[in-house]
Protein backbone atom coordinates (compact mmCIF):
# COMPACT_ATOMS: atom_id res chain seq x y z
CA UNK A 1 0.00 0.00 0.00
CA UNK A 2 2.79 2.41 0.94
CA UNK A 3 4.58 1.57 -2.31
CA UNK A 4 1.40 2.33 -4.27
CA UNK A 5 1.00 5.70 -2.53
CA UNK A 6 4.63 6.55 -3.21
CA UNK A 7 4.26 5.60 -6.89
CA UNK A 8 1.14 7.73 -7.24
CA UNK A 9 2.90 10.67 -5.57
CA UNK A 10 5.86 10.32 -7.95
CA UNK A 11 3.59 10.28 -11.00
CA UNK A 12 1.67 13.32 -9.70
CA UNK A 13 4.85 15.29 -9.09
CA UNK A 14 6.25 14.36 -12.50
CA UNK A 15 3.06 15.39 -14.30
CA UNK A 16 2.85 18.62 -12.26
CA UNK A 17 6.40 19.59 -13.20
CA UNK A 18 5.67 19.14 -16.90
CA UNK A 19 2.05 20.20 -17.22
CA UNK A 20 1.19 22.00 -13.99
CA UNK A 21 -0.49 24.71 -16.03
CA UNK A 22 -0.48 26.24 -19.44
CA UNK A 23 3.07 27.19 -20.36
CA UNK A 24 4.56 25.41 -17.33
CA UNK A 25 6.27 22.70 -19.36
CA UNK A 26 10.01 23.10 -18.99
CA UNK A 27 11.36 23.61 -22.50
CA UNK A 28 14.95 22.88 -23.48
CA UNK A 29 17.29 25.75 -24.25
CA UNK A 30 17.27 26.62 -27.93
CA UNK A 31 20.33 26.24 -30.13
CA UNK A 32 21.75 28.47 -32.83
CA UNK A 33 23.50 31.81 -33.16
CA UNK A 34 22.06 35.23 -33.86
CA UNK A 35 21.50 36.23 -37.48
CA UNK A 36 21.11 32.58 -38.48
CA UNK A 37 17.91 30.78 -39.42
CA UNK A 38 16.93 27.21 -40.26
CA UNK A 39 14.59 26.89 -43.24
CA UNK A 40 12.25 23.89 -43.16
CA UNK A 41 11.36 23.15 -46.77
CA UNK A 42 11.23 20.14 -49.07
CA UNK A 43 14.55 19.40 -50.74
CA UNK A 44 13.28 19.71 -54.31
CA UNK A 45 11.65 23.08 -53.47
CA UNK A 46 14.91 24.27 -51.89
CA UNK A 47 16.84 23.31 -55.02
CA UNK A 48 14.21 24.89 -57.25
CA UNK A 49 12.68 28.33 -57.80
CA UNK A 50 11.29 28.68 -54.26
CA UNK A 51 14.74 28.11 -52.78
CA UNK A 52 16.24 30.54 -55.29
CA UNK A 53 13.85 33.25 -54.09
CA UNK A 54 14.66 32.55 -50.44
CA UNK A 55 18.39 32.74 -51.12
CA UNK A 56 17.93 35.95 -53.10
CA UNK A 57 15.88 37.74 -50.43
CA UNK A 58 17.70 36.49 -47.35
CA UNK A 59 21.07 36.66 -49.07
CA UNK A 60 20.88 40.44 -49.49
CA UNK A 61 24.04 42.09 -48.16
CA UNK A 62 24.02 44.11 -44.94
CA UNK A 63 24.86 47.70 -45.84
CA UNK A 64 27.74 49.52 -44.20
CA UNK A 65 30.15 46.58 -43.92
CA UNK A 66 33.60 46.50 -45.56
CA UNK A 67 33.18 42.93 -46.83
CA UNK A 68 29.99 41.41 -48.29
CA UNK A 69 27.97 39.74 -45.52
CA UNK A 70 24.36 38.63 -45.77
CA UNK A 71 21.56 39.96 -43.58
CA UNK A 72 20.96 36.42 -42.34
CA UNK A 73 22.85 33.16 -42.66
CA UNK A 74 20.52 30.41 -43.91
CA UNK A 75 20.60 26.61 -43.70
CA UNK A 76 17.94 24.12 -44.87
CA UNK A 77 16.36 20.92 -43.63
CA UNK A 78 13.63 18.73 -45.12
CA UNK A 79 10.40 18.58 -43.07
CA UNK A 80 10.94 14.85 -42.41
CA UNK A 81 14.23 15.70 -40.70
CA UNK A 82 12.76 18.47 -38.56
CA UNK A 83 12.46 16.49 -35.36
CA UNK A 84 14.42 15.71 -32.21
CA UNK A 85 17.14 18.22 -31.40
CA UNK A 86 16.69 19.93 -34.78
CA UNK A 87 13.40 21.35 -33.48
CA UNK A 88 15.33 23.20 -30.78
CA UNK A 89 16.72 25.69 -33.29
CA UNK A 90 16.33 29.26 -32.08
CA UNK A 91 15.06 30.74 -35.37
CA UNK A 92 13.07 28.67 -37.85
CA UNK A 93 11.31 29.53 -41.10
CA UNK A 94 8.79 26.87 -42.17
CA UNK A 95 7.86 27.16 -45.86
CA UNK A 96 4.83 25.09 -46.84
CA UNK A 97 1.83 24.88 -49.12
CA UNK A 98 -1.63 25.36 -47.60
CA UNK A 99 -5.14 26.65 -48.19
CA UNK A 100 -4.44 30.25 -47.20
CA UNK A 101 -1.61 32.60 -48.09
CA UNK A 102 -0.28 33.98 -44.81
CA UNK A 103 2.61 34.49 -42.43
CA UNK A 104 2.12 33.35 -38.86
CA UNK A 105 4.44 33.40 -35.87
CA UNK A 106 4.78 30.98 -32.96
CA UNK A 107 7.21 31.44 -30.10
CA UNK A 108 8.79 28.92 -27.72
CA UNK A 109 7.02 25.88 -29.19
CA UNK A 110 9.85 23.37 -28.91
CA UNK A 111 12.55 25.32 -27.05
CA UNK A 112 13.16 28.66 -25.35
CA UNK A 113 13.83 31.26 -26.60
CA UNK A 114 12.54 30.35 -30.06
CA UNK A 115 10.67 31.93 -32.94
CA UNK A 116 9.02 29.93 -35.71
CA UNK A 117 7.76 31.84 -38.74
CA UNK A 118 5.37 29.92 -41.00
CA UNK A 119 5.17 31.10 -44.62
CA UNK A 120 2.18 29.46 -46.30
CA UNK A 121 0.74 29.73 -49.82
CA UNK A 122 -1.44 27.63 -52.11
CA UNK A 123 1.31 26.63 -54.54
CA UNK A 124 4.96 27.19 -55.46
CA UNK A 125 4.19 30.37 -57.39
CA UNK A 126 2.36 31.72 -54.36
CA UNK A 127 5.31 30.88 -52.09
CA UNK A 128 7.70 32.71 -54.42
CA UNK A 129 5.49 35.81 -54.41
CA UNK A 130 5.05 35.64 -50.65
CA UNK A 131 8.81 35.50 -50.04
CA UNK A 132 9.46 38.22 -52.61
CA UNK A 133 6.79 40.62 -51.34
CA UNK A 134 7.03 40.01 -47.58
CA UNK A 135 10.62 38.85 -47.23
CA UNK A 136 11.74 42.04 -45.50
CA UNK A 137 8.90 41.64 -43.01
CA UNK A 138 10.07 38.09 -42.24
CA UNK A 139 13.68 39.24 -41.86
CA UNK A 140 12.55 41.95 -39.42
CA UNK A 141 10.72 39.35 -37.32
CA UNK A 142 13.92 37.35 -36.93
CA UNK A 143 16.12 40.42 -36.41
CA UNK A 144 13.85 41.91 -33.75
CA UNK A 145 13.81 38.60 -31.89
CA UNK A 146 17.61 38.46 -32.00
CA UNK A 147 17.84 42.03 -30.68
CA UNK A 148 15.68 41.04 -27.69
CA UNK A 149 17.77 37.89 -27.21
CA UNK A 150 21.04 39.87 -27.11
CA UNK A 151 19.56 42.54 -24.83
CA UNK A 152 18.37 39.90 -22.37
CA UNK A 153 21.88 38.45 -22.21
CA UNK A 154 23.38 41.89 -21.64
CA UNK A 155 20.86 42.66 -18.87
CA UNK A 156 22.37 39.81 -16.85
CA UNK A 157 25.84 41.38 -17.06
CA UNK A 158 24.84 45.03 -17.20
CA UNK A 159 27.44 47.63 -16.32
CA UNK A 160 26.74 50.13 -13.54
CA UNK A 161 26.14 53.14 -15.74
CA UNK A 162 25.81 55.57 -12.82
CA UNK A 163 29.61 55.77 -12.85
CA UNK A 164 29.56 57.65 -16.17
CA UNK A 165 28.94 61.38 -15.89
CA UNK A 166 27.79 61.70 -19.52
CA UNK A 167 25.03 59.10 -19.17
CA UNK A 168 24.00 60.51 -15.80
CA UNK A 169 23.85 64.08 -17.07
CA UNK A 170 21.94 63.10 -20.20
CA UNK A 171 19.36 61.34 -18.05
CA UNK A 172 19.34 58.15 -20.11
CA UNK A 173 19.76 54.43 -19.54
CA UNK A 174 21.58 51.91 -21.72
CA UNK A 175 22.00 48.16 -21.40
CA UNK A 176 25.79 47.87 -21.75
CA UNK A 177 27.60 44.65 -20.77
CA UNK A 178 30.48 44.76 -18.29
CA UNK A 179 33.00 43.78 -20.95
CA UNK A 180 33.18 47.47 -21.98
CA UNK A 181 35.73 49.76 -20.31
CA UNK A 182 35.87 53.54 -20.25
CA UNK A 183 38.24 55.35 -22.59
CA UNK A 184 36.94 58.87 -21.99
CA UNK A 185 34.09 60.55 -20.16
CA UNK A 186 34.25 64.34 -20.24
CA UNK A 187 32.54 67.40 -21.67
CA UNK A 188 29.35 65.44 -22.33
CA UNK A 189 31.16 62.81 -24.40
CA UNK A 190 31.48 59.14 -23.43
CA UNK A 191 33.71 56.58 -25.17
CA UNK A 192 33.64 52.93 -24.09
CA UNK A 193 35.72 50.11 -25.58
CA UNK A 194 35.57 46.32 -25.59
CA UNK A 195 38.61 44.31 -26.67
CA UNK A 196 37.51 41.45 -28.90
CA UNK A 197 38.64 37.95 -28.02
CA UNK A 198 37.88 35.83 -31.07
CA UNK A 199 39.52 34.95 -34.37
CA UNK A 200 42.17 37.07 -36.01
CA UNK A 201 40.70 40.12 -34.23
CA UNK A 202 41.85 38.77 -30.86
CA UNK A 203 44.00 41.26 -29.01
CA UNK A 204 43.82 43.93 -31.70
CA UNK A 205 40.13 44.22 -32.52
CA UNK A 206 37.70 46.40 -30.57
CA UNK A 207 34.02 47.25 -30.32
CA UNK A 208 33.43 50.88 -29.36
CA UNK A 209 30.51 52.92 -28.03
CA UNK A 210 30.13 56.70 -28.25
CA UNK A 211 27.41 58.67 -26.46
CA UNK A 212 26.85 62.44 -26.68
CA UNK A 213 24.22 65.03 -27.56
CA UNK A 214 23.89 68.35 -29.33
CA UNK A 215 21.17 71.06 -29.41
CA UNK A 216 18.09 70.47 -31.55
CA UNK A 217 17.84 73.40 -33.96
CA UNK A 218 16.24 72.41 -37.27
CA UNK A 219 14.69 68.93 -37.19
CA UNK A 220 14.55 68.88 -41.00
CA UNK A 221 18.35 69.08 -41.30
CA UNK A 222 19.33 66.35 -38.83
CA UNK A 223 19.66 63.54 -41.39
CA UNK A 224 21.73 65.70 -43.74
CA UNK A 225 24.12 66.74 -40.94
CA UNK A 226 24.85 63.34 -39.38
CA UNK A 227 28.15 62.90 -41.24
CA UNK A 228 29.31 66.44 -40.43
CA UNK A 229 28.46 66.02 -36.74
CA UNK A 230 30.28 62.69 -36.39
CA UNK A 231 33.33 64.07 -38.24
CA UNK A 232 33.45 67.02 -35.82
CA UNK A 233 33.27 64.60 -32.87
CA UNK A 234 35.95 62.36 -34.40
CA UNK A 235 38.36 65.24 -34.90
CA UNK A 236 37.86 66.50 -31.35
CA UNK A 237 37.78 63.25 -29.36
CA UNK A 238 39.06 60.26 -31.37
CA UNK A 239 42.70 60.71 -32.35
CA UNK A 240 44.87 58.40 -34.41
CA UNK A 241 48.37 57.22 -33.57
CA UNK A 242 50.05 60.42 -34.78
CA UNK A 243 49.34 64.12 -34.90
CA UNK A 244 46.91 65.02 -37.68
CA UNK A 245 45.22 61.62 -37.53
CA UNK A 246 41.64 61.27 -36.31
CA UNK A 247 38.46 59.35 -37.12
CA UNK A 248 36.28 60.54 -40.00
CA UNK A 249 33.49 59.11 -42.12
CA UNK A 250 35.07 57.25 -45.03
CA UNK A 251 35.09 59.73 -47.87
CA UNK A 252 34.77 57.15 -50.67
CA UNK A 253 31.63 55.58 -49.21
CA UNK A 254 28.31 57.37 -48.73
CA UNK A 255 26.56 56.19 -45.54
CA UNK A 256 23.03 54.78 -45.66
CA UNK A 257 20.43 56.64 -43.57
CA UNK A 258 17.13 55.05 -42.50
CA UNK A 259 14.16 56.21 -40.45
CA UNK A 260 14.13 54.57 -37.02
CA UNK A 261 12.48 54.76 -33.62
CA UNK A 262 14.24 54.55 -30.26
CA UNK A 263 12.30 54.67 -26.98
CA UNK A 264 9.22 55.84 -28.89
CA UNK A 265 11.11 58.80 -30.35
CA UNK A 266 11.84 59.58 -33.97
CA UNK A 267 15.42 58.74 -34.87
CA UNK A 268 17.76 58.14 -37.77
CA UNK A 269 19.83 55.01 -38.19
CA UNK A 270 23.02 55.56 -40.17
CA UNK A 271 25.28 52.75 -41.36
CA UNK A 272 28.58 53.33 -43.04
CA UNK A 273 32.33 53.03 -42.77
CA UNK A 274 34.78 55.07 -40.73
CA UNK A 275 38.47 55.59 -41.36
CA UNK A 276 41.36 57.36 -39.69
CA UNK A 277 42.49 60.40 -41.63
CA UNK A 278 46.01 59.92 -43.02
CA UNK A 279 46.14 56.33 -41.74
CA UNK A 280 44.99 52.86 -42.84
CA UNK A 281 42.63 52.01 -39.97
CA UNK A 282 38.96 51.60 -40.94
CA UNK A 283 35.79 49.69 -40.16
CA UNK A 284 31.97 49.84 -39.99
CA UNK A 285 29.74 51.94 -37.74
CA UNK A 286 26.08 52.20 -36.81
CA UNK A 287 24.79 55.55 -35.56
CA UNK A 288 21.46 56.42 -33.93
CA UNK A 289 20.55 60.10 -33.82
CA UNK A 290 17.50 60.39 -31.57
CA UNK A 291 15.28 63.47 -31.58
CA UNK A 292 14.43 64.39 -27.99
CA UNK A 293 11.99 67.27 -28.55
CA UNK A 294 11.04 67.55 -24.91
CA UNK A 295 14.62 68.49 -24.01
CA UNK A 296 15.39 70.21 -27.32
CA UNK A 297 18.36 68.04 -28.15
CA UNK A 298 19.58 65.21 -30.35
CA UNK A 299 21.01 62.26 -28.43
CA UNK A 300 23.59 60.27 -30.36
CA UNK A 301 24.57 56.67 -29.80
CA UNK A 302 27.24 55.28 -32.07
CA UNK A 303 28.90 51.89 -32.20
CA UNK A 304 31.93 51.22 -34.34
CA UNK A 305 34.12 48.18 -34.85
CA UNK A 306 37.78 47.66 -35.62
CA UNK A 307 38.36 44.00 -36.45
CA UNK A 308 40.81 43.54 -39.33
CA UNK A 309 40.50 40.43 -41.50
CA UNK A 310 37.33 39.03 -39.89
CA UNK A 311 33.62 39.36 -40.59
CA UNK A 312 31.99 42.20 -38.67
CA UNK A 313 28.23 41.72 -39.05
CA UNK A 314 27.73 40.15 -35.65
CA UNK A 315 29.95 42.69 -33.87
CA UNK A 316 27.90 45.56 -35.32
CA UNK A 317 24.70 43.68 -34.47
CA UNK A 318 25.63 43.61 -30.78
CA UNK A 319 26.26 47.36 -30.89
CA UNK A 320 22.87 47.81 -32.59
CA UNK A 321 21.22 45.90 -29.73
CA UNK A 322 22.88 48.18 -27.17
CA UNK A 323 21.86 51.31 -29.08
CA UNK A 324 18.24 50.18 -29.31
CA UNK A 325 18.15 49.70 -25.52
CA UNK A 326 18.52 53.46 -24.95
CA UNK A 327 15.77 55.08 -22.93
CA UNK A 328 15.30 58.64 -21.70
CA UNK A 329 14.33 58.78 -18.02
Amino acid sequence: MNKLIALCAFIFITISCKTGGKGDYILPTSTGNTNKILVVIKGNDWEGSVGDEIRSVFGEHQVGLPQPETLLSVSQIDPVGFKGFMRNSKAVLVVREGEKEQITVTKNKYARPQILVYATAKNKEGLINLIRNRGKEIIKLFKDEDITFIQNIFKKEKIDESQFETIKNLGITLTIPKRFNMVEDKEGFLWLRQHLKSGIARGDGTNNILVYSYPLEDENNIADNITAVRDTIGKKYIPGSKEGMYMITEQAYTPFVFDAEIDGKKAYETRGKWEVKNDFMAGPFVNYSIIDKENQRVIVFEGFTYAPSVNKRDFIFELEAIGKSLKVK
